[in-house]
């Protein structure tokens, strides 16, 4: 889209019009309408003077103010559109993943350490009858 400047600058050069006989008709100074054409709208007084300029430019040159004022508040939004900074917390976040990795191995390993030592452990009920009793009768025989 075409700067609302540079549009109304075409406008009126098409019209054959000089700048200041727009500045005579509409009685803004020259420079600030050099500088609406250059789209420095900080140079200029303030947001009211602005769309009042704009308005008395558009009807000097013979275009609608409604379409004037419209391309001018959509080039304000994008230009007061300031872009989101680059997200830092990529790293951050890849930091808290690994660390929220290291401590899930670390709780698995302790699971699987206390899951091996429980069905690793021997146990009286399990043993078969024949060892039961080779264990017994010695002890037995030590007692006699």
């Amino acid at each position: 889209m075409e700067p609302i400047g540079s549009f109304l600058r075409r406008e009126r050069e098409e019209r054959g019009l000089s700048l200041d006989e727009i500045a005579d008709v509409t009685r803004i100074p020259a420079a600030s309408l050099g500088f609406i054409e250059e789209g420095r709208f900080d140079a200029l007084p303030g947001e009211p003077f602005v769309r009042g300029f704009l308005r008395a430019y558009a009807r000097a040159v013979g275009v609608k103010t409604d379409d004037v004022l419209a391309r001018y508040s959509i080039e304000v939004r994008l230009r007061d559109v300031v872009p989101l900074p680059p997200r830092l917390s990529d790293e951050s976040s890849s930091r808290g993943r690994r660390f929220g990795l290291a401590i899930a191995l670390v709780v698995f390993a302790v699971l699987a350490t206390l899951a091996m030592s429980f069905l690793l452990r021997p146990r009286q009920q399990d043993r078969p009858e024949q060892l039961s009793q080779r264990t017994a009768a010695p002890a037995l025989a030590a007692r006699v």
